[in-house]
């Protein structure tokens, strides 16, 4: 059985910093790609990032040069680091893990996900 558990999220002020973490169990993780989701009150849930095992990420355009995500897998681990975060980033945040080393940024390309957590960005 694969688990993943996130950790790491909060309220955080307009501007700031929040680093996310993704444990996961249950599976080789160093074979597999990893993303982050989120989903807001109201709207559909959406892509993030994510990193192939061999440490290729992507980033929707919006989290560009603000989120960065990186992995260490020898403790089967993720990680989503937010930077001048907006109160348009609130938002309940999933690790996913992927069907593949080549998932992409569609949701169905993750079997695998986190129960979410949420990150709150006040103005």
């Amino acid at each position: 059985q694969v688990q993943l558990v996130e950790s790491g999220g909060g309220l955080v002020q307009a501007g700031g910093s929040l680093r996310l973490s993704c444990a996961a169990s249950g599976r080789i993780f160093s074979s597999y790609s990893m993303g982050w989701f989120r989903q807001a009150p109201g709207k559909e849930r959406e892509f993030v990032a994510f990193i192939w095992s061999g440490g290729k990420t992507d980033y929707a355009d919006s989290m560009k040069g603000r989120f960065t995500v990186s992995r260490d897998n020898a403790k089967n681990s993720v990680y989503l680091r937010m930077s001048s975060l907006k109160p348009e980033d609130t938002a309940v945040y999933y690790c996913a893990g992927g069907r593949s080393y080549y998932s992409g940024s569609s949701s169905s390309d993750y079997i695998y996900w986190g129960q979410g957590i949420q990150v709150t960005v006040s103005s």
